[in-house]
């Protein structure tokens, strides 16, 4: 696990829906909005691979 400038483990396997460039990159990179990145981290947490599986749906 890498870590921050700040010296803060960093986890890239988890989307922090309150970041926004996080949402952005996800919503970019699955070819949805970012509401349906928020969306889908609601319902199936912050774990990357949840959220890119509840977008599949």
């Amino acid at each position: 696990m890498s870590t921050t400038s700040r010296g803060r483990a960093q986890d890239r396997a988890k989307v922090a829906a309150g970041q926004d460039h996080e949402v952005r990159y996800e919503a970019k990179k699955e070819g949805v909005s970012k509401g349906a990145i928020k969306k889908a981290v609601k319902s199936a947490g912050n774990s990357r691979k949840k959220v890119e599986a509840e977008i599949r749906q």
